[in-house]
């Protein structure tokens, strides 16, 4: 019955960039499921391996990237073991991803109708140009965007960044596909439009039962649309939980770090800002132990020569930290004493 319930399940994922300088180990190693119906958000900062992931599982990774251990499975099935024609038909019709940014996604040269259409044709060859069109402008109308028929007609260069945005949006639930990977889609826009596109999001992800990933730097974003939370530091997911948990019982020093560094509105006194201390790791020559180690002000020697595993802090809360196992560690000090 469990086995149903998961849409999406991925086991030691690791991805690596072999470059002149080395390989640089992206994703190292990381582990969560999806549920049908659920918004799983994936924070950390710039260079965490948050893309990179994504791509994997679309099939969509940039030489010189390469998959080097772990599973993808989805519905079951291994997308790891695909030819490319069965991932060609994969994506679109089961999994779509909304980029970053729109203009550079969308071809300047081709009308936005004709875009819309051309994914309708490359996965139903049996579907009618009128059947194409009339589809194309209702995904349009869904999305919020008026005047979906002159819209049609129109190059991406005639529409503002949140249309832009919306056309995509569009573009990736044409085909209805039950799982929707969503890079960073509203960094590129400005507050009030950012907020309209979650808004959207929520509504489209009710009314399709779409499983969203949603990947971002932005934990107001995540606070707004996500039931879970994975966050990343280093290539590693560091902790795991529904969203009040992340945010109501942070376990995880990263975490607790990066709460802390978000500015809060709703507070009497005005309080400084405490940013996260030292600089990201040369992930060529990551640390032996906890990636957070070397910024970590809790940092113990353990911390430096270890990997930490993960603890269950609650139900469904995990964090990979020795000071879960603070303890085991002091009475193993006492032994060697």
């Amino acid at each position: 019955m469990e086995e149903n319930k998961t849409l999406l399940k991925i086991e030691d994922l690791k991805v690596s960039f072999f470059t002149p300088a080395g390989e640089v180990k992206a994703v190292d190693g990381i582990s969560y499921t999806l549920g049908y119906n659920e918004v799983m958000g994936i924070v950390g900062e710039s260079g965490s391996g948050k893309s990179v992931e994504a791509y994997s599982i679309i099939g969509l990774l940039q030489n010189p990237g390469k998959v080097i251990g772990g599973s993808i499975e989805f519905e079951g099935e291994d997308l790891l073991a695909f030819t490319p024609e069965q991932m060609r038909l994969f994506r679109g019709n089961k999994v779509s991803m909304i980029f970053q940014n729109p203009m550079t996604c969308l071809n300047p040269v081709y009308t936005i109708g004709n875009q819309l259409t051309e994914v309708l044709n490359c996965h139903d060859n049996n579907i009618s140009k009128k059947e194409a069109y009339d589809r194309a402008v209702e995904m349009l109308k869904l999305v919020g965007i008026n005047n979906p028929e002159k819209r049609m007609k129109q190059y991406p260069h005639e529409l503002s960044g949140g249309m832009r945005q919306r056309a995509m949006i569009a573009m990736a639930l044409i085909c209805s596909p039950k799982l929707l990977i969503a890079d960073e889609p509203t960094t590129a826009l400005d507050v009030t439009i950012q907020a309209q596109i979650l808004e959207l999001m929520k509504d489209l992800q009710k009314k399709e039962n779409t499983s969203i990933i949603f990947i971002t730097h932005n934990l107001g974003v995540v606070a707004e649309i996500c039931d879970r939370v994975s966050v990343m530091y280093a290539g590693r997911i560091v902790e795991q939980g529904t969203v009040n948990e992340i945010f109501y019982n942070p376990q995880h020093p990263y975490t607790k770090k990066l709460l802390a560094s978000i500015p809060r509105l709703d507070e009497e006194t005005v309080e400084r800002l405490v940013p996260i201390e030292g600089t990201p790791i040369d992930l060529l020559n990551p640390p032996q132990g906890c990636n957070f180690g070397p910024r970590c002000s809790d940092c113990m020697k353990i911390c430096l020569r270890k990997k930490p595993p993960f603890a269950e802090v609650g139900e469904g809360h995990i964090s990979a930290c020795w000071l879960h196992f603070k303890d085991m560690i002091e009475k193993e000090a006492e032994k060697d004493e």
